[in-house]
């Protein structure tokens, strides 16, 4: 019996191909409709955990990159002034501005910023999109900013507290201590835990709503999550604990397991409701500041003349070669000359581009900075030198801001009609193509539920165009069924057998469904490679659509159309649309 079993499973009749199939497409389907609305799922699993204490399991969440045009920012337009630089040098000195401009609104924690430099007759624009973005006048502050080159040499001089400091330090944390011992002793009398973190706490993000921490895991806060290890739900620490910037009392609210279900029992995480009461405690650092491994010499981007890639003569592998003025040539001499068998930093906007070690004192006011450079980024960091060295001054000639409000109107309206579309389609393919047309509906759900989470997997960010890519491929979708649904109903009333002329009507659409595919994705190409931001958005959008588009046409309907008794559907050929 066993080997009989083994044999259905791994040689499946005919029969149960399709059934493999089609389990395996609600496997993905199921993943799909997780990453889709990973997000409700879970505040519908806590609602039902604390409500009636069902605890089900988490899934992943992830939110769509949604474009300037959708989550509102600024759209910002620089002309870079390059009147003072050679004609040669004006092309790599805006690229350069142009790096470190999307480097700083990184750091500025843009999400997906778009950066791009544009040339129109003798003028060089720098355009940058800014989603998201809710300090428009600082983003606009540090971009405008002259990119800054720093050469700095190892800190060897630590600063340490004086008498009058560390009495200082002392008596705070003296008085912390005690502190947090009067409120533990609160605590485990009785008092109101919620009440004694809103009072004392000196945890200003979780102060107002009692202490409360939420839903973490080890990994999310360590430090805290140890505390509460051994500690039964609803019970408080009854031992003064101290961290690594002061003093926590806990009290775990709940536990529960998390899981993802797309990496097995092996991820399985306990995760615990957390609420505490910090009182905060001092540091050296507190008193001096941090204390930094690199100190900033005299040499900065002002002295260099212009930085070039050459190749060494003795292995030719790409370097880059720095040429200073005479000042900076006197000043490099002196900082070369006191770091013999040391490193000096060579930092762009505080990031260190390369720590070289000097091996000899450098005369002449020429440098070589050699590494594991290929000649991309060698040519890169000459960019940057030189952005640092010749910064091409920017002014804003153009400055529009887009409210949230406007691109989520532009959302509901675009989903609205995305919807009203989908009606009228499985309205259409239903009326027309009956019992397929309802297979096309339910592959079409399918293949919207895997382009979403591709969407939101891959990551794209979108757009309004990007939408309309994605409604789009529907339709394309849709014209592919049709094809195929056409060729079966022309192979029926020749009078094959229901099970060939589904075959045959696959094989004989699938060339003119493939060349028409082929087409639309060659020109999403050209787009994606040539054309602006917001037709790539719509382009790449729509090439991914009719890729699944493609393989739910040719996989999920046909396995849905095979699912289906051929007995029965040759005693009801009317639901085909064929007359008996």
């Amino acid at each position: 019996m066993a080997d009989n079993i083994l044999n259905k499973l791994f040689k499946p009749s005919r029969r149960g191909k399709v059934w493999w199939v089609f389990v395996f497409i609600i496997f993905i389907s199921l993943a799909g409709a997780s990453v889709d609305v990973g997000a409700k799922y879970n505040s519908g699993a806590d609602w039902l955990g604390d409500k009636i204490g069902l605890n089900l399991p988490h899934v992943w969440e992830k939110d769509f990159r949604l474009g300037l045009d959708l989550q509102g920012g600024a759209h910002l337009v620089y002309r870079a002034e390059v009147e003072n630089i050679e004609l040669k040098e004006r092309n790599s000195a805006v690229e350069g501005v142009r790096d470190v401009i999307e480097r700083r609104v990184n750091v500025f924690g843009v999400s997906e910023p778009i950066v791009q430099t544009s040339r129109s007759g003798s003028e060089y624009r720098v355009i940058v999109e800014l989603a998201g973005v809710r300090d428009v006048g600082e983003a606009i502050k540090m971009i405008g900013e002259t990119p800054l080159l720093e050469f700095k040499e190892q800190d060897i001089e630590i600063r340490e507290l004086t008498d009058e400091e560390k009495k200082q330090l002392e008596d705070f944390n003296k008085s912390a201590e005690e502190r947090a011992e009067e409120i533990l002793g609160k605590v485990i009398s009785g008092g109101d835990f919620f009440a004694l973190a809103k009072e004392f706490s000196d945890d200003i993000n979780t102060k107002e709503n009692g202490g409360n921490l939420g839903w973490i895991t080890e990994s999310d806060n360590p430090e805290v999550y140890s505390l509460v290890k051994d500690l039964k739900i609803g019970r408080t620490s009854t031992e003064l604990n101290q961290g690594s910037q002061g003093y926590e009392i806990v009290k775990l609210e709940d536990k529960r397991f998390k899981k993802n279900p797309f990496t097995g029992e092996e991820e399985e995480q306990e995760e615990s409701k957390i609420s505490h009461i910090f009182i905060r405690t001092m540091s050296k650092e507190d008193i001096i500041g941090p204390q930094n491994d690199w100190k900033n010499t005299e040499l900065t981007g002002k002295n260099l003349e212009r930085a070039v890639v050459s190749f060494n003569p003795n292995d030719n592998m790409p370097e880059v070669s720095l040429e200073f003025d005479k000042e900076g040539a006197r000043m490099f001499e002196e900082i070369t000359d006191r770091n013999i068998e040391k490193p000096v930093a060579i930092y762009l906007d505080g990031y260190p581009i390369s720590v070289p070690m000097v091996n000899e004192k450098i005369t002449g006011g020429r440098a070589v900075i050699s590494g594991s450079f290929n000649i991309k980024e060698a040519k890169l960091l000459a960019q940057r030198l030189n952005a640092g060295a010749l910064p091409v001054p920017i002014t804003l000639i153009s400055q529009q801001t887009i409210g949230a409000s406007l691109g989520r109107k532009s959302v509901e309206d675009s989903l609205q009609a995305g919807i009203i579309g989908l009606i009228l389609v499985a309205l259409f393919m239903i009326l027309v193509y009956r019992l397929p047309g309802v297979l096309a509906v339910i592959s079409l759900i399918i293949y919207g539920i895997l382009v979403l989470s591709l969407f939101k997997l891959w990551p794209i960010t979108l757009t309004l165009a990007g939408i309309a890519g994605f409604i789009l491929s529907i339709g394309m979708a849709v014209d592919a069924n049709v094809l195929i649904f056409e060729r079966i109903k022309e192979e029926l009333k020749i009078g094959k057998p229901l099970n060939l002329a589904i075959d045959e009507g696959f094989k004989r659409a699938w060339p003119s469904i493939r060349d028409g595919n082929v087409s639309t994705l060659l020109t999403c190409f050209i787009l994606i490679q040539f054309s602006t931001s917001i037709v790539k958005g719509f382009a790449v959008t729509l090439s991914l659509g009719i890729v699944i588009s493609m393989a739910s046409a040719i996989i999920i309907t046909k396995n849905l159309l095979n699912l289906i008794s051929e007995k029965w559907m040759e005693k009801n050929k009317w639901l085909l649309g064929v007359k008996k």
